[in-house]
């Protein structure tokens, strides 16, 4: 049966596969960072969000710790978030330029963000167990949006999950496997898969990714040939 997006973030939001995250998640929740000791943490699992519709889905590698493990939603409310949303602004698929919080009144269109993990992973690397793990759920977005043409994977993990997630669905996987390089394209029956560096400040602090590298990158996705 078809999922709905209400049902995706029911699944996710109470899934429970990996104790170690969980744990680890609540723990960041519980002592929380001194800039937000006011604030109450999600502190669970985040679900993807946006149109539903949406002819571009954008994968990202796991919610930040005092991001989006902090606000709910993904990239919202952390410096990844900031660069990402001002470049969805710019290209007019957002209809505003940041995000702070899941009631911010932030709607995005013809785009769908989600994660490969989602669960926050202790120093942003997660295992590729606690990867495996989260595949029922990109599983079950692929099944809700019917109508994605192009997945932008924002770095290689999200790059290997998007081709994986491909292979089960019977699209095939060029040999040799195709390599995650930033501006990489891959035309797969009616879907693009482009790379792209991930919008972390590891990446845009240090000009590896550029706003106009990024901007460059969803014009090419919002072609939707």
């Amino acid at each position: 049966m078809k999922s709905t997006v209400s049902s995706l973030e029911r699944a996710i939001t109470t899934c429970a596969r990996c104790p170690e995250l969980r744990t680890y998640c609540a723990g960041v929740a519980r002592v929380k960072r001194a800039a937000y000791a006011s604030e109450t943490y999600w502190g669970k699992p985040v679900a993807g969000f946006g149109d539903a519709r949406a002819r571009i889905w954008i994968l990202g590698l796991a919610p930040g710790a005092h991001g989006a493990n902090r606000t709910g939603r993904v990239f919202t409310g952390d410096r990844s978030g900031d660069f990402l949303f001002a470049a969805l602004y710019r290209a007019g698929l957002a209809n505003q330029p940041t995000s702070v919080a899941r009631d911010d009144g932030l709607a995005l269109d013809d785009v769908w963000i989600s994660a490969a993990v989602r669960c926050a992973p202790p120093d942003n690397k997660p295992t590729r167990e606690q990867i495996a793990a989260c595949r029922l759920h990109l599983d079950r977005e692929w099944d809700t949006l019917r109508d994605v043409r192009v997945i932008v994977c924002l770095g290689g993990i999200a790059w290997d999950a998007a081709l994986a997630l491909c292979a089960r669905h019977d699209l095939t996987i060029p040999r040799p496997r195709p390599g995650f390089t930033h501006g990489a394209e891959l035309k797969l029956g009616n879907l693009r898969l482009l790379g792209c560096y991930h919008v972390s400040q590891q990446n845009t602090f240090t000009g590896r990714l550029t706003p106009a590298m990024l901007d460059r990158v969803l014009a090419v996705a919002s072609r939707h040939d």
